[in-house]
């Protein structure tokens, strides 16, 4: 996937938007907010990360489940190629129910359980183990019991941070992993592979959104230097795979996807040129560059009003769906577009207005001062880029229900399909759950 045109640009998603009024999926009264995955450019987005990585090489590209876990969109995303990286036992649990091999699912946390690392071992799950000390259990558990899971062990390269403090992995202090220039780690971790004929792969995880592609892929660099460095004092084959992780930034500022795959590839092999011989195998673990601009969230403008003379929106979307964009607008920022009830693109001089949500406190804001023209109610606006981590997210702020999640899949006359990935919870549905 070179920088391009997003796979689902304003075009289709006024299609989109217009089918599902049409079709009653955006009901004023029943569902004034939904979610939409776009499901024509998951597929296309899946196909141009396969064809970006040499066909010779061995390669799983194993999708984090933690961007978006919805049982439909992991099945797609299985019949699609793709594996399962998981970090939670609630993830490990979803990717069986969705039909992963357990061979195709990759195991990562800094807080896997005993019996976490107990299931995994035993159907041969692929494990990365995050420190000395879960090292330690896993020579307990393999004791006396056999595995055919891939077992190896997160570095910290330490390379340093990107933009986004919270969504950077490598710096010298990062919670993750067994840190590689920390005095004394890197000898041990050739001893621990010395005495351990079992640990055969490597794994790192850079960063993400805020990260740049040369320095993530400097860290896989890094990675694969120590891998070559173990094998050489080792006088053997020992490491035999390298776990890249994922992190591919987002264009979160128009419909342009960039960078691509291609972009980090051709870093990769700038930075790690021994991963392209065919002496390893490969995983990567990509999750919001997989899903995030194939999806948008449309929510109904319920009440409109003025403010010290600033114009102010209150629609559906606000922290329960956004939550990152509403506690960190610097750093999440999302783009809105205006909407007449019909899903029209709608007209006119743009005003400053602040676009809120439904949570009772006053920062729940999904756009501030953004020009847009004077929105009115029952007009729609949409939140872009909103394929991973918003909906499939929900945060139960005030008990607002979760929303329905549609994929849509449009055919070569422009009709559209929708298909239930998530139905919207009622009312009676969450209090059922909260009060028994």
């Amino acid at each position: 996937m070179t920088d391009h045109q997003s796979l689902i640009g304003a075009e289709r998603r006024e299609l989109v938007l217009r089918a599902a009024v049409r079709d009653g999926l955006l009901d004023p009264e029943d569902t004034p907010l939904a979610a939409f995955l776009d499901l024509n450019a998951v597929t296309e987005t899946v196909a141009a990360l396969h064809a970006a990585f040499p066909a010779r090489l061995d390669v799983l590209h194993a999708f984090a489940a933690k961007a978006n876990p919805l049982g439909p969109v992991l099945r797609r995303l299985r019949g699609l190629g793709m594996g399962c990286e998981v970090a939670s036992p609630g993830e490990f649990a979803q990717a069986l129910a969705a039909g992963f091999a357990p061979d195709r699912i990759v195991l990562d946390s800094p807080a896997k359980t005993r019996r976490e690392l107990a299931l995994a071992l035993d159907l041969g799950v692929a494990v990365n183990l995050d420190n000395w000390q879960e090292l330690a259990r896993v020579d307990e558990l393999l004791a006396g019991r056999p595995t055919t899971s891939r077992i190896g062990v997160r570095i910290n390269p330490q390379v340093g941070g990107g933009s986004i403090a919270a969504m950077s992995t490598a710096t010298a202090t990062s919670k993750f992993g067994i840190p590689l220039a920390d005095p004394g780690n890197a000898d041990l971790l050739v001893d621990a592979f010395r005495t351990r004929p079992w640990l055969t792969w490597l794994h790192c995880h850079i960063g993400s959104q805020g990260v740049d592609l040369s320095r993530m892929a400097a860290g896989v660099g890094a990675t694969v230097d120590f891998a070559e460095r173990v094998n050489r004092e080792l006088g053997r084959r020992q490491v035999t795979g390298i776990d890249l992780g994922g992190g591919l930034p987002v264009n979160f500022a128009d419909d342009r996807i960039t960078p691509g795959w291609d972009a980090y590839v051709e870093q990769l092999r700038h930075h790690a040129p021994a991963l392209f011989g065919g002496d390893y195998r490969l995983v990567t673990e990509f999750g919001r560059s997989v899903l995030a601009k194939a999806g948008f969230l449309a929510s109904r403008i319920e009440y409109t009003k003025t403010a010290g003379g600033r114009a102010i929106a209150v629609g559906h979307a606000g922290a329960q769906v956004a939550t990152r964009t509403v506690f960190m607008p610097d750093s999440w920022p999302l783009r809105i577009t205006a909407h007449s009830p019909s899903g029209a693109a709608k007209q006119g001089p743009l005003v400053p207005q602040d676009v809120a949500g439904p949570c009772c406190f006053a920062g729940d804001l999904v756009a501030r001062a953004r020009p847009l023209p004077l929105l009115e109610p029952g007009d729609l606006v949409c939140l872009l880029d909103t394929g991973a981590y918003y909906a499939s997210h929900h945060f139960s702020y005030n008990s607002l229900p979760e929303p329905p999640v549609y994929g849509a899949r449009t055919d070569s006359t422009g009709a559209v399909r929708f298909e239930t990935l998530r139905p919207a919870q009622t009312v009676d549905d969450l209090v059922t759950r909260t009060l028994g």
